[in-house]
């Protein structure tokens, strides 16, 4: 559901990427290199001691990883920014700018804008 989400967020624009799902596949075959990158740091010692069968799974642990952060990201963004529309909306109708059959139109857009859905 997560990736589903962020690619909507990816096609709107709105996404934040923190970390390359790539390079935490390449750093994965490093000694803990792709749990490092994600700031798995437990899992990267983990994985620096069983290295080299890390190698099995620590290059999807870092795309795994870097997907989430950039997810987490992407929600705190689209948050910010659909709460300062909110906001404004608001605003504008406290000081009679719109009235309420309005501000309930323009609320269900915003909604709507930064649901995650098509």
């Amino acid at each position: 559901m997560q990736k589903r989400e962020l690619e909507v967020y990816k096609q709107q624009g709105l996404m934040v990427e923190e970390k390359d799902p790539a390079i935490g596949v390449v750093l994965g075959f490093l000694p803990g290199g792709g749990s490092f990158y994600v700031r798995e740091y437990g899992w990267g010692v983990v994985d620096l001691l069983l290295w080299p069968m890390s190698i099995l799974w620590d290059p999807i642990s870092g795309a795994n990883g870097a997907d989430s952060i950039n997810y987490i990201a992407t929600k705190m963004h689209v948050n910010q920014l659909k709460q300062k529309e909110l906001d404004e909306l608001q605003e504008r109708l406290r000081l009679s700018e719109i009235d309420v059959k309005q501000y309930s139109i323009e609320k269900d857009n915003i909604e709507r804008r930064y649901s995650g859905d098509l």
